[in-house]
């Protein structure tokens, strides 16, 4: 339906390879885009990320703009190569490393935003896999990605298609604002009360050897079922492919409370090993490979895969004051974990046996009460944000090839 143009005939300049540079000893010098950046934010505005030490002329040459295209020239997955980033704030110097491709538009002929949308979507996605070469690591060439073919809308209709996705993602990134400053108060509140004990009624509390009187040294196991998960077999396909939540460890990185999953189980998938079902609100802990990562589960039924071990918390009011102190075993769980080799491996023996600091249960309670309609906040954020993401999926693909037609969609007010 739409013209296609090599990419190259889209660009400003020349598209260019990263810098190589190892971090200053003491982070000085410029900020400077790694794979890590490239991967993890979904589009770039400054984030923090290790600066480097270059040149005026270093600067000038790989120095990043506004609207500048990232692609990641290598990946030890296949997946990964050619993955695109955008960058949509810049306070320079920026620059990036060697295993990125810098692509600047000409921004009279194409807007980097749509192209953004377009490289991310499936449709661009496939394009892009076209060009990768499978060696020891995953990759592609600069000059490959130059004579790629990309579709060519009007420039007014590239704006319209950008502007119209670019609105669900401006919704997303002001949630997570929120979301950011509640967790943030919610774990402050923790620290005050239940790591620097400075709690209501702190001054005139009894401290025996530090700890205040009543206090006491639980394990994990004292506070409700643990269960170990475990992968229903592969080799049924009737048992995925449902709505039932199959938590993996990565699936635990995203959000504290757990709305999305790569996997999900049938209800056969789920009765096949009827044992290892949560139910909503059990504490998620990540404990071979990654340690410690925690969420929160939101279905009425999940599962996990034997990588996690999941508390059931036998009283409601444990669950904030829990997420946090479990949390802040992180550490702990990599070091009981540590089995010499390169991941840990922390066995659910050793994890119901991990130790907290329980304060006096009324102080537990308070503290829920206070806390406890932050986490429904978070909850309604990040679920309106997994309805958006959906949202914005289902568009993306259909606008970009054409299929739907701008003028049946109604732009969002920001």
């Amino acid at each position: 339906m739409f013209e296609l143009k090599k990419f190259e005939e889209l660009y400003l300049e020349p598209s260019k390879n990263g810098i190589s540079r190892s971090s200053s000893i003491n982070n000085i010098g410029v900020k400077i885009v790694n794979m890590g950046e490239l991967f993890w934010y979904p589009r770039m505005k400054n984030p923090e990320m290790r600066k480097v030490i270059t040149t005026d002329k270093e600067n000038k040459s790989f120095g990043l703009k506004v609207g500048d295209l990232l692609f990641a020239r290598r990946s030890l997955v296949a997946e990964g190569a050619g993955k695109c980033n955008i960058m949509l704030e810049v306070v320079p110097p920026i620059v990036f490393e060697s295993s990125i491709i810098r692509v600047r538009l000409d921004k009279s002929l194409a807007n980097p935003l749509f192209y953004y949308y377009y490289f991310t979507s499936d449709i661009g996605f496939a394009a892009i896999q076209t060009l990768v070469n499978e060696v020891a690591a995953s990759g592609i060439r600069s000059s490959e990605l130059a004579k790629l073919k990309v579709i060519y809308p009007k420039v007014t209709l590239q704006n319209r298609i950008a502007e119209i996705l670019n609105n669900y993602d401006e919704l997303i990134e002001v949630n997570n604002q929120r979301i950011k400053l509640l967790e943030e108060t919610a774990r402050e509140l923790y620290k005050e009360w239940f790591v620097r004990m400075r709690f209501p009624g702190f001054k005139e509390a009894k401290f025996i050897k530090g700890v205040p009187e009543g206090w006491e040294i639980k394990e994990i196991k004292d506070f409700g079922k643990i269960f170990t998960g475990k992968t229903p077999s592969t080799k049924v396909m009737e048992y995925y492919g449902g709505e039932i939540p199959f938590i993996k460890t990565p699936d635990l990185h995203k959000n504290q409370f757990i709305f999305e999953t790569e996997d999900y189980l049938t209800e056969r998938g789920n009765n096949s090993q009827k044992r290892s079902t949560l139910p909503k609100g059990s504490i998620c802990v990540s404990c071979i490979g990654t340690g410690g990562i925690v969420g929160i589960t939101t279905a009425e039924k999940s599962q996990t895969n034997q990588q996690i071990n999941s508390l059931i918390p036998k009283n409601k009011k444990l669950l904030e004051f829990l997420f946090y102190a479990i949390s802040d075993l992180k550490e702990t769980i990599e070091l009981f974990g540590y089995t010499g080799a390169t991941m840990t491996n922390l066995s659910k023996g050793k994890f119901e046996k991990l130790k907290i600091l329980f304060a006096l249960p009324e102080l537990i309670e308070l503290y829920s009460n206070k806390v406890s309609p932050m986490f429904e906040q978070i909850q309604i954020f990040q679920q309106q944000n997994t309805q958006l993401r959906q949202i914005r999926d289902r568009l993306m693909p259909r606008l970009i090839s054409g299929k739907l037609e701008v003028k049946d969609i109604e732009v969002l007010n920001k």
